[in-house]
C-alpha cells in the first residue's frame, strides 16, 4: 500500500457521501465506525454531512482499518458531483438559465455541501412530481391500480433478478430434461396431464385438479403456451418454497398485492424452467439478443424470451439491462418489468412519438428507435406486436405491442442496432413530467408550468408556457 500523498499542501478533503457509501458497504453504524476510528459518532455524522473535512490522519487510519487503498479514498468527489449536477441541470426547468461548466466545476469542486444539497433537493422535486403524476394517472383505476404498482414497484426493487429463484429452477430444468421433459417430469410426480377442448374445460387455459391430480391443459393453446403453463404450474408447486421466502421477507400491506407477486414469480420461475439461466445467457450473446432465434432455439414465444431478457441480472454473469413494457391499442400498461432501474418504470408507455404504439400498423414487425428524455439520456428500442388467444375459429385474439428498451451504450451489443437508423426520437416518460414545451403530440400541460393563453396567434405545439 502506498502512502505518498500530501493532504497538508492540498486543499481540505471533503468526501462525505463516499464515507456514508463506504460504511453500508461494509454494513457498519456511525457508531460502530467511530469505535473502530476512535472518533465520536457526531464527528463521524459531521464527516458524512461534509461539515468537516477529513484530516490525513484520519485518512490513514480509515484505510488501515478496513483494509482500503488510500489513494481511491483520498480521491475527491468534484468529478463525480460536476457531472451529477450537469446531468440534473439538463432538466428543462433550467433551460433558460445560462449555466457555463466551469462555474457547475467549482461549486462541484469548492462547495460539496451545497452540491449534495442540489442533488436532494431536485431528487425530492422529482419524486414529487413522479408522485402527482401518479396519483393523477391511478386516480381512475382506484385501489386495484395501487396494488399493482406496489407489486411492479418491488419487482423493479430487485432489479426483476431473483437469485435463489433463479437458481433452483436452472438445478430443476436439468432434473426436467433427465425426465424427457415438462411433461415427463409431471408424470413422475403422480400428476396426470391431460390437453382438453374448449367444450370440457370452458374458459380457462390451465387447471389442477388436485383430488384427481391431474394437470388439465386447452387444446387450443400452441406449444410454447402448452410448455409455458406446464412450467408455471411445476413453478406453483416444486417451487413453492423459494416464492414463499421472498415473499415472507416482505411486507406488503394486503393480500392482494401479495398474490399479485407470487403470480409474478411464478411466471418468473416459468420462464427460468424453460430458458435456465447459464444456457439462455450464453446463447444471448451467441445470438446477439436475436429475440426470435431464441424463441426457436427454446421453445418460447417472442414474449417470453422478451420477459426472460430483463431477467439476466445474475452477479458476475450480467447481460445488457432491459426495460420491458407490454399495451394494449388504447395505451393501457398490462406489464412493466424494469431489469435496469430505467426512469420509464413509473410511468413509461405514455410517449405517443415511441414506436410500442405506433406498431399496431405494422403488424408482426420489429420496429427499432434511438430515444432521448429531457434530461439527455438516450436509449434503444425494439417493439413488436404479439398476439394472445385465438387457437380456434371464432376464438378471441388479443393483439397487444411489447417493447424492450435498453441505455444507448449497450445497444451495440444488440443485432438490431446493426441497421436500425441513426435518428433520434425526443420523448417523455409522461406529458405531465415532460417540460419539452415544443412537443407536437402533447397531451397535458406538465406540473407545474403554466398555460399561456393568447388570442392572437396559435402555434403547432397544443400549449404554450409561461417562462417559469
Amino acid at each position: 500500500m502506498t502512502w505518498n500523498f500530501c493532504m497538508a499542501e492540498t486543499r481540505p478533503l471533503f468526501i462525505g457521501p463516499r464515507l456514508r457509501r463506504l460504511r453500508r458497504e461494509l454494513g457498519l453504524t456511525q457508531q460502530s465506525l467511530a469505535d473502530d476510528l476512535s472518533i465520536s459518532p457526531s464527528y463521524v455524522a459531521l464527516l458524512e454531512r461534509n461539515q468537516r473535512p477529513l484530516t490525513a490522519d484520519m485518512l490513514v487510519r480509515l484505510a488501515r482499518t478496513y483494509g482500503l487503498d488510500v489513494t481511491e479514498l483520498a480521491s475527491e468527489d468534484g468529478a463525480d458531483y460536476a457531472r451529477r449536477i450537469s446531468d440534473v441541470l439538463r432538466d428543462p426547468i433550467f433551460a433558460d438559465i445560462d449555466l457555463p461548466a466551469l462555474e457547475v466545476a467549482d461549486l462541484a469542486t469548492n462547495f460539496p455541501g451545497v452540491s449534495e444539497a442540489l442533488l436532494r433537493l431536485h431528487g425530492a422535486f422529482t419524486r414529487e412530481q413522479e408522485a402527482l403524476a401518479r396519483q393523477q394517472v391511478s386516480g381512475a383505476e382506484g385501489h386495484g391500480g395501487d396494488q399493482i404498482d406496489a407489486a411492479r414497484a418491488f419487482l423493479a426493487s430487485q432489479r426483476n433478478y431473483f437469485h435463489d429463484l433463479d437458481s433452483r429452477a436452472e438445478a430443476l430444468s436439468g432434473e426436467i430434461e433427465a425426465q424427457g421433459g415438462l411433461r415427463g417430469w409431471i408424470g413422475k410426480q403422480g400428476v396426470r396431464v391431460r390437453i382438453l377442448p374448449p367444450d370440457v374445460i370452458g374458459d380457462l387455459l390451465r387447471r389442477f385438479d388436485r383430488h384427481n391430480q391431474q394437470l388439465l391443459l386447452a387444446d387450443t393453446l400452441d406449444t410454447a403456451s402448452r410448455n409455458y403453463q406446464m412450467a408455471v404450474h411445476i413453478a406453483h408447486t416444486a417451487l413453492r418454497g423459494e416464492v414463499s421466502r421472498i415473499v415472507r421477507a416482505q411486507d406488503f400491506g394486503d393480500a392482494t398485492t401479495e398474490a399479485l407477486v407470487r403470480r409474478a414469480l411464478a411466471a418468473y420461475g416459468a420462464a427460468a424452467l424453460l430458458m435456465p439461466y447459464g444456457e439462455f445467457a450464453r446463447a444471448v450473446e451467441a445470438r446477439r439478443y436475436d429475440i426470435e432465434a431464441l424463441s426457436r432455439q427454446f421453445g418460447a414465444s417472442f414474449e417470453q424470451v422478451a420477459h426472460r431478457l430483463t431477467t439476466l441480472q445474475r452477479p458476475r454473469d450480467t447481460r445488457v439491462p432491459f426495460f420491458f413494457i407490454r399495451v394494449d391499442e388504447a395505451g393501457n400498461v398490462s406489464k412493466r418489468l424494469d431489469g435496469a432501474g430505467f426512469p420509464f418504470a413509473a410511468h413509461g408507455g405514455g410517449c405517443p412519438l415511441w414506436t410500442v404504439h405506433s406498431v399496431f400498423r405494422r403488424p408482426g414487425e420489429i420496429v427499432t428507435q434511438w430515444l432521448e428524455l429531457p434530461d439527455g439520456q438516450r436509449f434503444f428500442s425494439v417493439a413488436r406486436t404479439v398476439v394472445a388467444g385465438g387457437g380456434s375459429h371464432g376464438a378471441l385474439r388479443v393483439v397487444r405491442s411489447i417493447a424492450l428498451a435498453c441505455a444507448a451504450e449497450h445497444a451495440p451489443a444488440l443485432i438490431y442496432a446493426d441497421d436500425a437508423a441513426g435518428g433520434t426520437t425526443p420523448i417523455g416518460v409522461t406529458c405531465r413530467l415532460c417540460n419539452r414545451a415544443e412537443c407536437h403530440a402533447r397531451a397535458l400541460p406538465p406540473i407545474g408550468r403554466d398555460v399561456l393563453s393568447d388570442e392572437y396567434r396559435r402555434s403547432l405545439a397544443p400549449f404554450e408556457f409561461a417562462e417559469s
